[in-house]
């Protein structure tokens, strides 16, 4: 998976088609990923214990990989990823303006 925690990412579809917004966590195992501030659902919970708050509540769901792309400053656009070898350390580029992201 070629998204990270911290990406600035622009949503490609579903209900916030055209959002950007920032990577707050990544799920490789399941190719998901935690927007910040997107994809947010309301859960109606019942109290169990005194710990857990009981009525409804907002709740952030995981987004599938594919339906974001990481944002490139350089051309101000989506980007496809790569990979470049620089002084010995892997880093990601943009493939179409080639600015490390």
């Amino acid at each position: 998976m070629k998204i990270r925690k911290g990406d600035d990412v622009l949503v490609l579809s579903g209900k916030f088609r055209g959002w950007r917004a920032k990577v707050e966590e990544a799920f490789p195992a399941n190719e998901k990923v935690i927007l910040e501030g997107v994809n947010i659902a309301k859960r109606h919970t019942k109290q169990a214990g005194a710990t857990m708050q009981a009525g409804i509540i907002d709740k952030v769901m995981p987004m599938h990989v594919s339906n974001v792309a990481v944002w490139c400053s350089g051309h101000k656009g989506p980007a496809k990823l790569g990979y470049r070898d620089v002084d010995g350390v892997k880093v990601r580029v943009c493939r179409k303006c080639g600015e490390t992201l």
